[in-house]
């Protein structure tokens, strides 16, 4: 069975031609596989008869069912197949279709594939360019290993949820699934790093990576100043930067890059320079005296609109930016620009809208060339032509 060919043209995209069996579910590997599938993999999602990826559900009553927002913002570019994989039958079907495969990609618990017959050394056995992707919560071997991964998890043991700007204010979770979809990208480069040493060695390898330390290499630059200097990096708490309220909403605002942004912040806000005050002079006493800046500040901002302030940083290029909703974002000018959504034929529970590919390659073009997949809608489609090759036999 070859897989199916996407185009950009006359052109092939870059990777057409690659099998991916993708046994992932939730979000880190699901966005890992669905960016594979953007750029040309053939992805086939094994899901559990009856009720597939977690995701189909996880978000209750939706008009679309399995379906549903969730799962469809993850899942374009894919077939789905459904196998009861404690079933002899199904579980040597979906080996079968290891033999044809690429890349394996999961995300279950460490041992869990392994269980089902599904370790990297049963399928090097049979198809030894496997390339096997797991992504895991913790990894593979430590004192975590059987603790069950999960985004919010990663934050807070990973370090990341202990700093905030202020530390006065309560420790909270981050509204955004940081975790999964760090390790997602990661996944993704593993699996593009071992596609491109196969064409050297003609050899498959083990891909892996965790939540955990993807949360740990994302915060690299306050990991080294620590374990260099024993000296705290916080970015969110630099004395010339914060969120202000405004009359009508509110501001971020950045103070570095230049040579003393402090003046300009305050001929910015109509004040009196305080950098001219020896209290304030240097990054080290304005930090010293955050606190008292950032009152200043705040007083400042509360006087007039969004739009007023934005206008007077520009004009004295301190950076600075508008704080808006999801749904404002969505409905930017920059973001129709950057061509960012897309919309797919309305299903019966409405449109389908969803982000694109943060990716843009000239010779390749993003598209979405299947909807996200029914559970089990392309069982017949794939599974048929294997069944077929073993009555030939």
């Amino acid at each position: 069975m070859t897989a199916d060919r996407g185009t950009a043209g006359d052109r092939p995209l870059p990777l057409d031609g690659v099998r991916v069996l993708d046994f992932t579910q939730v979000m880190m590997g699901p966005c890992c596989t669905q960016m594979l599938g953007d750029y040309g993999a053939d992805v086939i999602k094994i899901e559990r008869v009856g009720a597939g990826d977690l995701s189909r559900w996880s978000v209750g009553e939706d008009p679309d069912g399995g379906n549903n927002p969730v799962f469809a913002s993850l899942n374009r570019n894919k077939r789905s197949v459904a196998l009861d994989l404690k079933s002899e039958t199904d579980r040597q079907a979906a080996l079968q279709l290891v033999e044809s495969a690429d890349v394996v990609v999961s995300n279950f618990r460490p041992g869990v594939m392994d269980r089902m017959g599904f370790g990297y050394d049963e399928l090097r056995r049979l198809n030894p360019r496997i390339i096997y992707a797991v992504g895991t919560g913790f990894g593979s071997e430590g004192p975590y290993v059987h603790k069950g991964g999960q985004d919010v998890l990663a934050q807070a043991m990973s370090g990341a949820m202990h700093r905030r700007a202020d530390p006065t204010l309560p420790l909270s979770i981050y509204p955004t699934a940081l975790a999964d979809y760090s390790a997602g990208m990661h996944l993704v480069q593993g699996i593009l790093l071992a596609l491109l040493q196969r064409e050297k060695t003609g050899e498959g390898q083990q891909v892996a990576v965790s939540l955990y330390n993807s949360m740990l290499a994302m915060q690299m630059q306050e990991a080294a100043m620590w374990m260099m200097r024993a000296h705290e990096l916080n970015w969110a708490a630099m004395p010339l930067s914060g969120v202000f309220e405004t009359t009508d909403g509110a501001v971020v605002m950045v103070g570095a890059f230049k040579q003393n942004p402090l003046r300009d912040i305050c001929q910015a806000l109509g004040i009196d320079d305080l950098s001219a005050d020896p209290k304030y002079a240097t990054l080290e006493q304005q930090t010293v005296h955050r606190a008292e800046l950032q009152a200043v500040f705040r007083l400042g901002f509360a006087g007039n609109t969004t739009e007023h302030w934005l206008a007077r940083l520009d004009g004295v290029d301190i950076l600075c930016a508008p704080v808006v909703t999801l749904e404002d974002a969505l409905d930017d000018p920059q973001t129709a620009c950057n061509r960012m959504v897309v919309e797919l034929e309305p299903t019966a529970g409405g449109p389908v809208r969803l982000v694109a590919s943060p990716i843009e390659l000239s010779a390749a073009p993003f598209a979405v060339r299947r909807a996200p997949p029914t559970l089990g809608e392309h069982n017949d489609e794939v599974l048929a032509p294997a069944h077929a090759s073993e009555h030939a036999a």
